[in-house]
């Protein structure tokens, strides 16, 4: 079992007692040295604009729901249809094939599935705007997203190590459907309600990083969100894991088999 660390190790690297409270409750465990040090190096990185008590409690973002709009002089992308559930069928299956298996843990049918991090409209710059929309115009810049990343893999990891969550997978090519097909190598499918808040697409295919896919146990729900809310971080609740077929907003979309 760890054990706390002491005053003098805690002044030595330039914390004080209420900070190390506060990466307790971040972490959901006893911070060790190597999780001080990589808060420590987020914060730096951050430019010390506020305090590090402050950063720690403040960590919240908010997406831009016009992001994925070009900042060129075409604005033709702006008259890009918005598709309905059933069209998402055909984009899911003009895309590649999608890499099923790499992800971290075992998933149960039935285990309750979330986002976690930001809620994203972006899709630009990602497979479903290169090969089915036929975007060649140059997207947004993009933020870098490595120290929020970084962030939410520490969480969630010591949520892992804390036996709270089964899988971890970050949505990366693909985006988010790609990145629930790829749960379970494959073998298991998804029921999920996507917001009304952001377009469908987007949400689906959109490829914006800083965002994870967790799988977790329903006996686990509440401690989660709790652990969550300490870390400031926000999430989305997505839906469940099936024995196999993937269903989006109650629409059926085939076999998971068919889309790896």
């Amino acid at each position: 079992m760890d054990e706390p660390l002491d005053d003098g190790i805690i002044e030595a690297m330039g914390i004080t007692r209420p900070v190390y409270e506060e990466m307790t409750l971040i972490l959901g465990r006893l911070p060790v040295i190597d999780d001080v040090s990589t808060l420590l190096a987020m914060w730096d990185s951050n430019g010390r604009q506020q305090s590090l008590l402050g950063w720690l409690k403040g960590r919240r973002h908010v997406a831009n729901p016009n992001a994925y709009l070009y900042n060129g002089s075409d604005t033709s992308h702006k008259d890009i249809h918005e598709p309905r559930v059933a069209e998402c069928v055909e984009i899911a299956r003009s895309l590649s094939p999608m890499v099923c298996g790499g992800t971290q843990g075992a998933v149960a049918t039935g285990s309750l599935l979330y986002m976690v991090g930001d809620v994203s409209s972006l899709f630009l710059d990602s497979e479903y705007a290169r090969h089915y929309l036929h975007l060649a115009s140059d997207p947004v810049a993009m933020d870098s997203h490595d120290d929020e990343c970084e962030y939410i893999t520490l969480i969630l990891n010591a949520m892992m190590s804390a036996e709270l969550v089964t899988d971890i997978c970050e949505v990366s090519s693909g985006g988010l459907f790609a990145t629930l097909v790829s749960l379970g190598g494959g073998s298991l499918g998804f029921d999920i309600l996507t917001p009304r808040e952001v377009r469908l697409d987007a949400f689906l295919f959109g490829e914006e990083a800083g965002r994870f896919v967790v799988a977790l146990p329903e006996k686990c729900d509440d401690d989660f969100l709790l652990k969550l809310d300490e870390a400031r971080l926000n999430c989305c609740f997505l839906g469940r894991a099936t024995k196999g077929r993937v269903l989006v907003d109650g629409m059926d979309f085939g076999c998971v088999k068919d889309f790896c």
